[in-house]
Parts: C-alpha cells; sequence; structure tokens
C-alpha cells in the first residue's frame, strides 16, 4: 500500500469515527428531551423549557404544571400551580389564586399565594411582604420566613429563622438544628418543636413530582434504531473484522458464549481490583467507561449474529439484511416476558466472545500481515481486496458467506464472500 493510499484510509478511519461519536451525542441526548417534552399532564395547561415566566401584565387561566431551569410568575396564575425546576420565584407582583407546590433548588416568594403552598427545595424564603392565604409546608436545608402566612406552618430544616416582619395566623410546628424566632415575630397558635416531624413531599403534577412513564415501545423503537445506527457504522468501518466476528459467533456459538460469559465476570472484577490502587484509579475508571462501550458494541455484533443464522434458515446471507433482521428479532422478542431478556443476554454474551476471539486471532497473526481490515499482504491495498470479493460473488461484498480463514497462494485471505465458482478452486 503506498503512502498516498494509507493516508487516505486514515483520514476515512477518522471521519468514521468523529461521525460515531456525534451519533452517540445527538441520539444519547434524545431520551432526556423526550422525557421533558411528557412533562405535564395536559397539553394545553403544561410548560416546559429553559425559563418558564407569567409577565407583570400577564394573566394565565386554569392550572399552570411547568417543568423548567426556572419558573418566574411576575404575573397572575388563575389557578394552582405545580413546578418542577431549579429554581422558582413568585415576584412582588406576582399572585396565584390557588395552591402552589413546587420541587426546586430554590423557591423564592415575595408577591401572594390565596392557597397553600407545599415545597420541597434546598432552600424557601418568604420575603417581606409576601402572603400566604392558606397554610405552609416545607422540608428544605435552609427556611427563612419573613412574610404573612394565615394559616399553620409546619417546616423541616437544618437552618429555620423567623424574622421580625413574619405574621403566622396558626400554629407553628418545626424540627430544626438551628432555630431562631424574633421577638417581633407574631405566632398567633403555639410554638412546637416535634423531632418526628415527617412533611409530605410536594405533589407536583399530581403524583409527587415523578418522572412520567414513556411506554415500552417507544424505550424498544429508540433502542433498535440506535443499535441500526451504530450496527451500520461497524460494517462500513470494520467489514473484515465484522465477518471475522460473525463467522465466528454462527461457527462456535457455544464457545463464543462462555468465552463472552469470562470476560462479562473476569472484567469488571479485574477494574475493581485495579481500583484499589491509587495510581490505578483512573485507569480503573476509564476502563468502566470502555467496557460499557464494548459491550454495546458487541451486543451489536450479537444481533448481526443472530440475524445472520435466521437468515441462513432460508439459504439467503446479506450482511445488511443480517443487521435488520437481528435487530427487528431482538425488539420483538423483548415484548415477552423472561424469554426478551434471556435472548438479549445470549445475544450479548456471543458477540462480545465472538469479538474477543476474533481480536486475539487478528492479533496473533491469523492474515499473512494481522491488519485490522484486511489480510491481503503485501498483494494490495484494502479497497482492492474488497473488490477481489466482490467480483467472486457479483454482490458488491455483502453476502456474509462462511469464512475459511484459508490464504489464498497470493498471500491474500479468502473472504468466503458467496459461493465459490470452480474455477476459483482451480
Amino acid at each position: 500500500m503506498s503512502g498516498h493510499e494509507r493516508g487516505r484510509v486514515t483520514v476515512q478511519r477518522r471521519r468514521l469515527l468523529v461521525l460515531l461519536i456525534v451519533s452517540l451525542v445527538v441520539f444519547g441526548g434524545m431520551p432526556t428531551v423526550a422525557a421533558a417534552q411528557q412533562f405535564g399532564p395536559n397539553g394545553s395547561d403544561g410548560a416546559v423549557g429553559g425559563v418558564v415566566r407569567i409577565d407583570a401584565d400577564e394573566t394565565y387561566q386554569g392550572d399552570l404544571d411547568a417543568a423548567a431551569g426556572s419558573v418566574v410568575i411576575a404575573g397572575t396564575v388563575d389557578g394552582d400551580v405545580s413546578a418542577a425546576a431549579g429554581s422558582v420565584i413568585v415576584t412582588e407582583s406576582g399572585q396565584v389564586t390557588g395552591s402552589l407546590d413546587a420541587a426546586a433548588g430554590s423557591v423564592v416568594i415575595e408577591g401572594a399565594v390565596d392557597g397553600d403552598v407545599t415545597v420541597g427545595a434546598a432552600s424557601l424564603e418568604l420575603r417581606e411582604g409576601s402572603r400566604v392565604g392558606g397554610s405552609l409546608e416545607a422540608g428544605a436545608a435552609d427556611i427563612l420566613i419573613d412574610g404573612r402566612i394565615d394559616g399553620d406552618a409546619t417546616v423541616g430544616a437544618d437552618a429555620v429563622e423567623i424574622g421580625a416582619p413574619a405574621e403566622i395566623g396558626g400554629s407553628l410546628t418545626y424540627d430544626a438544628e438551628e432555630f431562631s424566632l424574633s421577638d417581633e415575630a407574631t405566632v398567633s397558635g403555639t410554638v412546637v418543636r416535634d423531632e418526628s416531624l415527617s412533611v409530605a413531599g410536594p405533589e407536583v403534577f399530581g403524583g409527587g413530582a415523578e418522572l412520567p412513564t414513556i411506554p415500552q415501545w417507544v424505550g424498544t423503537l429508540y433502542g433498535s434504531l440506535v443499535n441500526l445506527l451504530l450496527g451500520a457504522i461497524l460494517l462500513v468501518a470494520a467489514p473484515r473484522f465484522g465477518r471475522d466476528v460473525v463467522a465466528t459467533g454462527r461457527s462456535s456459538a457455544a464457545r463464543s458464549a462462555g468465552i463472552g460469559l469470562l470476560t462479562l465476570v473476569g472484567t469488571p472484577i479485574a477494574l475493581l481490583l485495579l481500583l484499589v490502587t491509587i495510581v490505578g484509579i483512573p485507569i480503573s475508571l476509564a476502563g468502566f467507561v470502555a467496557f460499557g462501550l464494548l459491550l454495546w458494541v458487541t451486543s451489536v455484533y450479537g444481533t448481526i449474529v443472530l440475524g445472520a443464522w435466521l437468515l441462513s434458515l432460508a439459504d439467503a446471507e446479506n450482511r445488511w439484511l443480517a443487521l435488520l433482521v437481528g435487530v427487528v428479532a431482538v425488539a420483538v422478542l423483548d415484548f415477552v416476558p423472561f424469554v426478551g431478556a434471556l435472548v438479549s443476554l445470549l445475544v450479548l454474551l456471543v458477540g462480545l466472545g465472538a469479538f474477543v476471539a476474533a481480536l486475539r486471532s487478528r492479533s496473533g497473526g491469523d492474515g499473512e500481515d494481522g491488519s485490522w481490515d484486511g489480510g491481503e499482504g503485501d498483494t494490495g491495498d484494502t479497497d482492492a481486496g474488497e473488490d477481489r470479493d466482490s467480483e467472486r460473488d457479483g454482490t458488491g461484498g455483502d453476502a456474509w458467506g462462511d469464512r475459511t480463514g484459508n490464504a489464498g497462494s497470493d498471500g491474500s485471505e479468502d473472504s468466503g464472500i458467496g459461493p465459490k465458482s470452480s474455477d476459483a478452486t482451480a
């Protein structure tokens, strides 16, 4: 292979690597986006975004369910508010005619909430001039009350401060390591510390701030599409190595599954042992990440092995069709209890074992040059080898065939794609 050709192959591999990384980033973010879009039980009453804001001159009719980085209510919400956010703020001009349920990093109330307020947050502030028309129930790390609460206040926190302007129309029940009550604050009822106090969490979206439930078929469809993409990249990036993996998996499925089981169990143990050494900590952590990606890649290889085996039952062989059939088969069986999980495990074990065996065979120099992309020896480059394979079967290199691993007289490997003619045998 000339220097120019080697450079061209290197550039192609780099492009494929970039494509793989971009695909992982783009497709990997899709479940989060899909989950965010489903927040809120009603499409008309739900709001999702970086910032959900009700402006000072705006009136929102009906209940507001919001999931965002920040929720700012400067206007009027004529109904209840349920919010899951980094921060929730009811400004001085803001008003909620119903109740407020908030799960957030911080909750600040400067305006008015006519109903009850239930909060689960890192910090809660009822600033001077604020008003809660009902009761307050809150659990947080820090709680500051300088406003007015017409009903009872039940709070649990590391630190609770009741400032001078505070007015509580009912009783105050609290549990805190640090508690301060200003002499100028007004509490109409009793002030009691209850160390067994349990504060109920906010019922955000009517379900205690639970994440939306995504149907199983959505996850299965998404996983199938991503596996199809990864499988296509693997088939294009390393077609010859893919042939080796599939041939090994088909011809020695039980042996491959055994190797896969040993690898699946032994690798984490080795990485954990490496973790106990100070020097090996970064290597171990990087190893766990790499091993996770390896399991995904080899599960796709195992899916291709399954598809190739199913196609062989119909006397058909095609690598792209094997990928599609394998992915569809695994996706359909995923809906069958126990059977789907068992098949997925077997596919992973066979794919992992065949990958390890094929990789070891390559590194051991089974081909003339032991190269990753092909065993063509010194007779030509990878592309030339692929062209000769295509000429043998006339399929353009799509059929898998049975790989024998025998070297031709010119030093090149027999790819085994398609049936051999009598001339080739001769």
